[in-house]
């Protein structure tokens, strides 16, 4: 009773192996799947500086690349293309939006207002898609607090030259004045002796 009962365990596995074996390789000749890499998912910028919101996608079909922005002002679409043919820029993003083959995208001119989430969806013709997400954060640069320092510098550079100048009028002064007493001392010694002497 247990030869039969194993050799149909054994039939049940080799076909079960079989099967599976021919299931991956259909998956594997099925046209269809998606990879998107990001290298640099959050990126720090000033105000009227380009940035690169770089991706790298790879796919057996013909895929569409999707960008959108969100922020506290809303969603916004930026581009949409398709691999080797149309180009849709949004009117917002005109002139400031340029596309590469890889999926990147590139921003000109960014301000405040293009601080956010960026995302980006990489649609393969067959329906598979991947997403990813790129933070960007804008900072402005302050000219008037560096307005602010350069004057505050100048009038301390003032401050110093005109102390400077008191000082060594000072000195002066207290010079010419020790030099005027000494003189006078002297003076005064000189009549004191000439006075002893005629009293002699």
């Amino acid at each position: 009773l247990m030869r039969p009962l194993q050799g149909c365990r054994g039939r049940g596995v080799v076909v079960g192996t079989v099967t599976l074996c021919l299931a991956a390789g259909w998956a594997l000749q099925t046209p269809g799947g998606v990879s998107l890499v990001v290298p640099q998912p959050n990126i720090n910028a000033t105000v009227a500086q380009n940035i690169l919101l770089s991706v790298e996608y790879s796919c057996r079909g013909v895929a569409t690349i999707e960008w959108k922005h969100v922020s506290s002002w809303g969603t916004t679409s930026i581009v949409e293309w398709k691999s080797g043919n149309y180009v849709n820029i949004s009117t917002v993003y005109k002139d400031r939006v340029t596309t590469f083959e890889n999926g990147s995208i590139q921003l000109l001119n960014v301000g405040m207002r293009d601080a956010g989430y960026y995302f980006v969806t990489v649609t393969e013709e067959y329906g598979t898609n991947a997403y990813a997400t790129i933070i960007v954060n804008v900072y402005e640069i302050i000219y008037e607090d560096l307005h602010f320092v350069a004057v505050l510098f100048a009038f301390l550079a003032a401050v110093s030259a005109i102390l400077i100048c008191f000082m060594w009028l000072c000195n002066k002064s207290l010079y010419l004045f020790q030099k005027k007493t000494t003189h006078k001392l002297t003076a005064s010694t000189t009549e004191e002796i000439e006075l002893e002497t005629i009293d002699c």
